[in-house]
């Protein structure tokens, strides 16, 4: 009867590493317009699970903006204004958190902020 196999026999037969150098990432890294395409560390468009590196993917959710609202750099009234979005406008969220939905705005997909309650089901 051949032996059963443990699992473990691959990890042995490769040395261990000894220096972060043997670790070293190479290559070019292409990330894309952060304007146009939603990800951040923790949460990206399952769109880009092939491109970025995340905690975790979210499939965009359909919203519409109830009200005119600014589209926000960042989750504050205090960041910069992307621009400006009108009631009716598409919003295709990947977060909502402590008031504020974040994914993409408009035809134009731009991403950013957008205080929560600007936003309807669509």
């Amino acid at each position: 009867m051949p032996p059963r196999p443990t699992g473990r026999s691959s990890a042995r037969s490769r040395p261990t590493p000894t220096s972060a150098e043997e670790f070293a990432l190479t290559g070019p890294s292409v990330h894309p317009d952060p304007d146009h395409h939603a990800y951040r560390k923790d949460l990206a468009d399952v769109a880009l699970a092939g491109l970025v590196i995340a905690s975790h993917y979210a499939a965009p959710l359909g919203k519409k903006v109830a009200v005119a609202a600014a589209l926000q750099a960042q989750p504050s009234d205090e960041s910069d204004v992307v621009r400006e979005l009108v009631p009716g406008e598409p919003f295709l969220m990947l977060d909502d958190s402590v008031g504020w939905a974040w994914g993409y705005a408009g035809k134009d997909r731009r991403v950013g902020y957008v205080r929560s309650d600007a936003l309807t089901a669509a």
